[in-house]
């Protein structure tokens, strides 16, 4: 099973990959168009990123409500382990 740390530093190597920025600038509550400068097209590459990453899918409504580092940690961890337990 992968842990919150491995998932945190692959967000974060995510995030600094499609935002051309360094991994130190992209800590855990880091918004990602507040802290970060993303724009709605990152916002969209960043979950298709995140998506084909941990193999998940990641609604419309649900890609609204991940705005920093922290909320998208989270929800991968949620989708991962209800497809687990699926």
């Amino acid at each position: 099973m992968v842990t919150k740390e491995e998932i945190l530093k692959k967000v974060q190597s995510i995030v600094s990959e499609q935002l051309g920025i360094s991994k130190e600038q992209v800590l855990v509550d880091s918004h990602f168009t507040n802290d970060l400068g993303a724009d709605s097209l990152d916002n969209v590459e960043l979950v298709m990123a995140i998506e084909e990453e941990f193999n998940i899918v990641i609604s419309d409504i649900d890609a609204e409500k991940i705005s920093n580092v922290r909320e998208a940690v989270e929800f991968i961890i949620d989708k991962i382990n209800n497809k687990a337990n699926a």
